[in-house]
């Protein structure tokens, strides 16, 4: 089973977004928006960037 975000409005009210691999760990998460549009719009960025994101240790 392939990966998928999950969208969810928090206990706050806010807009947020976990993406989980297919065996349903989560394996990231967004912060919080105001609106389900800036959390849709959240995704849509680590979906553009993350193909190509580097590795860095800090």
């Amino acid at each position: 089973m392939a990966g998928k975000f999950e969208l969810y409005n928090d206990k706050a009210g806010k807009w947020r977004f976990r993406l989980k691999a297919g065996n349903g760990q989560v394996i990231a998460v967004g912060e919080a928006y105001e609106s389900k549009a800036a959390a849709q719009n959240g995704i849509e960025s680590v979906k553009k960037n993350a193909p190509n994101a580097t590795v860095v240790e800090v």
